[in-house]
């Protein structure tokens, strides 16, 4: 059974950083493409970042230079730390596992920024 399980939420001030982390059950996690999105009140699902299985990255572009997507292979984890976060990163987050056209998703940890 796959499970993705996002851990690390939580409610921090403006400026503030967090560190997200998704362990990962019944995957072959290193070959799988894996991402963070986000879902803000009112707003549509966005993707904040990916990694690919050799370690290649992309951002959207509103966490650029602030957020950092990594990986640990061999404990099956993926990482998203988050430094300078603003009001507008307040959302849930949620942790992705992509392979051959298939996504499956973790259950979602909130994140609220105070300002």
């Amino acid at each position: 059974q796959v499970q993705l399980v996002e851990s690390g939420g939580g409610l921090v001030q403006a400026g503030g950083s967090l560190r997200l982390s998704c362990a990962t059950s019944g995957i072959l996690f290193s070959i799988h493409t894996m991402g963070w999105y986000r879902r803000a009140p009112g707003k549509q699902r966005e993707s904040v970042a990916r990694i690919t299985g050799g370690g290649s990255t992309n951002y959207a572009d509103s966490v650029k230079g602030r957020f950092t997507i990594s990986r640990d292979n061999a404990k099956n984890t993926l990482f998203l730390q988050m430094n300078s976060l603003k009001p507008e990163d307040t959302a849930v987050y949620y942790c992705t596992a992509e392979r051959m056209g298939r996504t499956t998703w973790g259950q979602g940890t909130q994140v609220t920024v105070s300002s």
